[in-house]
């Protein structure tokens, strides 16, 4: 079989089982498995999978830069929010992660909204500066222009010293296997601080997010309180994360 054909080959399987174990495709191929290993790092250089140990998953379309992701999926990140932003009560306060789904739920947020809210975003920030009642604590240290957030030791530590009812935290990757993952390590440890500090915490994910995965790990699955999406109900996906007993909340057409 030449190169082309196998990554064809390797592609198509990836898109069918959502996930590609290198020695099955080894044996079934008659070819060595140095040669589908070199076949996978092909194609994760192009951003096409994201090798793992023992093979490859699909790669999340979210990790490109902030303005690109503006354009990601908007309708589905819309209906993410609408959802998210129900979670937050009266009175209550939520730690709310940065990026593009997290910016539509503060936009979410009802303008009379009493409400505390802790972010590491300053545009979550600038978004919400017009609900009067609402408390804002913005964490701060170095800035991710990745995510336009605060990162490192600094924000971190800062962390540490709030506490919250709900943390409603964005990933790249949503994966039954690999667990919730983001691209970088940083931003990673942020978001594991951040959902520390809050008694419950769901994640917002949008329908592309669903089934891939990205470097690395944020939280296993046992962290975290149910999962917000759009997608399926018939994803074979979110089937077997309800199978695990992952809560997962529906976000149709609102």
């Amino acid at each position: 079989m030449l190169a082309a054909e196998r990554r064809d080959h390797l592609l198509g399987l990836l898109a069918r089982e959502g996930k590609i174990v290198a020695k099955d495709v080894a044996a079934g191929l008659g070819i060595s498995e140095d040669s589908v290993r070199r076949d996978l790092r092909d194609l994760a250089s192009e951003g096409l999978c994201q090798r793992v140990y023992g093979g490859a998953l699909p790669a999340s379309p979210a990790v490109v830069d902030y303005a690109a992701r503006r354009t990601v999926a908007p309708d589905g990140k819309r209906k993410v929010a609408a959802v998210a932003a129900g979670l937050v009560r009266p009175g209550g306060s939520v730690i709310l992660d940065g990026g593009t789904t997290a910016l539509a739920v503060a936009r979410a947020l009802p303008q009379d909204l009493a409400c505390t809210v802790i972010t590491h975003s300053p545009t979550i920030v600038a978004a919400l500066l017009d609900h009067q009642r609402a408390e804002l604590f913005l964490l701060g240290g170095r800035i991710f222009k990745h995510s336009a957030v605060a990162c490192g030791a600094a924000a971190v530590e800062a962390a540490q010293n709030v506490s919250a009812d709900l943390c409603l935290l964005g990933v790249t990757g949503v994966h039954p296997d690999a667990g919730l993952t983001t691209a970088d390590a940083e931003e990673a440890a942020m978001k594991r601080a951040l959902s520390a500090r809050a008694a419950e915490t769901y994640v917002l994910a949008s329908a592309e997010k669903i089934g891939t995965a990205s470097r690395f790990r944020v939280l296993t699955w046992e962290k975290v309180g149910g999962l917000i999406t759009d997608a399926d109900a018939h994803d074979p996906v979110i089937g077997q994360l309800t199978a695990r007993g992952v809560e997962i909340l529906a976000a149709g057409d609102r």
